[in-house]
């Protein structure tokens, strides 16, 4: 799991877990869902890994919609749900840049070595991720 800012810079990335695991299980057991209920109002953008958080973190979770129909559905409802769809996806395209930042290290985009250190491989990528993107907005600033 991957947390950036909303210009797509990584702010936290969690271990790599062993096995297969559902996005909202992985955010559940990291503990994500109580700081994020009685938190600060803010707003996290999450793909459809996570629809069901939203209701538990009291909205500040938001996903892309659900589809009510799944035969024959309303012409009407399509073109809503489209738009809805779209909408999401253009807010949460920036999340999505980040991320693939983080894929384009070689490290990661052809780990060879055993399962068992991609974790901290992910970690330490996204560290030096980070770092370079930080150190990109300073020198930007001082410019």
């Amino acid at each position: 799991m991957v947390v950036t800012d909303g210009d797509g810079r990584v702010l936290y990335c969690s271990p790599a877990q062993h096995g297969s695991c559902a996005d909202i299980t992985h955010a559940r057991q990291l503990g994500l869902v109580r700081p994020l209920d009685g938190g600060p109002a803010l707003e996290i953008l999450a793909d459809a890994g996570y629809q069901g958080l939203g209701a538990q973190t009291g909205g500040r979770v938001v996903t892309p919609p659900h589809r009510k129909f799944k035969k024959n559905a309303p012409n009407w409802y399509e073109e809503m749900h489209e738009r809805q769809r779209k909408a999401h996806s253009s807010r949460r395209i920036r999340v999505e840049h980040g991320i693939a930042h983080l894929k384009n290290w070689r490290a990661l985009a052809r780990h060879l070595g055993r399962r068992e250190h991609i974790s901290d491989t992910v970690q330490a990528i996204a560290g030096l991720l980070s770092h370079q993107q930080t150190a990109d907005l300073t020198s930007a600033r001082q410019m």
